[in-house]
């Protein structure tokens, strides 16, 4: 539920409109213009892979896990914005739609992000730009959202210490230009990251009013991402007459797919949810950006480091020769990641021996030689052989412990 403040008296006895906000511990749903806002992400996940497969180098991965990490820094603001406030509010809307197009803008220039294309204007620097754009609404919007809540207007004149330096070396990146250049993004995404974790530990500002909500926003956000690796399964084909490795191909990627999706959602989204709702409200956000704002973009970045993996191989299916390191690596070190931040997930949750879940990061990066010497077809298939078997035991693990715990309630039970 949500209450609105309700017209606020001014200084001089005028009625400011204040928006409306989650106040309390209960279940505010995703609204559907929350997922209407989140579209431009998807396109601009598909622009991180296209740049990714394009440069088909390491200094290209490391190029768009760059522009990844940006987009989803600005991502992970509005989450804790809807969080806190409807955004079925007008005065709402127009500020996201205004993201929404600076986000769009930005992702269209993720192909030139690095690397300007003849005429027009600089892309490097309309993406610095609409990078600043879109931080700066986000600014705004919470100005907005703070006017009755000192704590966050703390919070906010703090953030601006990594806000400011944060935006300053994108647009300075992007000026100079070069090799310089992804060095002083990687430079502002981490101080960005680091100014606002150590500065949220100083000034114990944000809300996260509703735990149902949080939780829900992100798991929506992981299927749009593993909405990214079903798209790459076309890339790979859609020119091509369809035929038996074709056939087989897709099958095994969506499998891969649905195990992934299976990974997150079957025990980890709900144990979190509940993890949040157990605090108070100081642990819950602090517990929202560790598990949550940080550790999904691992999550994230896996998915779609994954689904690079899943598209190279789906190019070259009915290719009989060696699969390659490149298509092996993303693959492999994809789902491995992906595996890496369930693991980090699981642990700030409560779940202290996500066992499987490191086995299969490292079973998958010791597979990379053989994902790479074989075909592209067995490549996917070996891969979902070998997460289907890692899924089973946890699975078995799973119900034995709860057998156990189902054992001794029953014996504590007993007279």
């Amino acid at each position: 539920m949500s209450r609105a403040t309700g017209p606020s008296p001014g200084a001089a006895g005028r009625r400011i409109p204040l928006p409306m906000l989650h106040t309390d511990e209960s279940s505010a749903r995703v609204r559907p213009f929350e997922l209407f806002f989140d579209l431009v992400y998807v396109f601009a996940f598909t622009q991180v892979s296209r740049l990714m497969a394009e440069t088909h180098s390491a200094t290209g991965v490391l190029q768009a896990l760059t522009v990844l990490a940006l987009l989803w820094w600005t991502w992970v603001g509005f989450s804790w914005i809807s969080n806190q406030a409807s955004v079925d509010q007008p005065g709402l809307r127009v500020g996201l739609t205004v993201t929404m197009i600076a986000v769009f803008v930005a992702a269209l220039t993720i192909p030139e992000a690095y690397d300007d294309l003849e005429g027009g204007w600089s892309g490097p620097l309309v993406f610095a730009i609409a990078y600043a754009v879109v931080r700066i609404a986000h600014l705004v919007i919470y100005a907005t959202l703070s006017a009755d809540d000192p704590a966050l207007r703390r919070q906010l004149l703090i953030f601006l210490t990594a806000l400011i330096p944060g935006v300053a070396l994108i647009v300075i990146g992007a000026v100079v230009g070069g090799p310089a250049q992804l060095w002083l993004w990687i430079a502002a995404v981490v101080y960005d990251v680091t100014a606002t974790r150590v500065g949220s530990t100083i000034g114990r500002g944000w809300r996260i009013p509703s735990a149902e909500h949080w939780a829900e926003r992100y798991g929506l956000v992981v299927i749009l991402a593993l909405g990214e690796s079903i798209v790459a399964i076309g890339v790979g084909v859609a020119q091509e007459p369809i035929d038996l490795p074709i056939v087989m191909g897709t099958a095994a990627s969506i499998v891969l797919s649905m195990l992934l999706w299976w990974s997150y959602f079957a025990r980890l989204a709900g144990i979190g949810e509940e993890r949040l709702a157990e605090r108070d409200q100081r642990a819950r956000a602090t517990l929202a950006a560790d598990a949550y704002s940080y550790t999904h973009f691992v999550i994230i970045a896996g998915i779609i480091i994954a689904a690079l993996g899943i598209e190279d191989a789906m190019k070259h299916i009915d290719d009989p020769e060696p699969f390659g390191w490149f298509g092996a690596i993303a693959l492999g070190s994809g789902i491995a990641a992906f595996a890496a931040g369930t693991i980090v997930f699981a642990l700030f949750v409560g779940l202290r021996r996500p066992i499987m879940r490191a086995v299969e990061a490292v079973v998958l990066i010791a597979a990379i030689p053989l994902l790479a010497a074989v075909s592209a077809l067995a490549a996917l298939v070996i891969a979902v052989v070998l997460m289907a078997v890692i899924a089973l035991m946890e699975s078995a693990l799973h119900r034995r412990a709860e057998g156990g715990k189902g054992a001794s309630a029953r014996e504590d039970a007993a007279p």
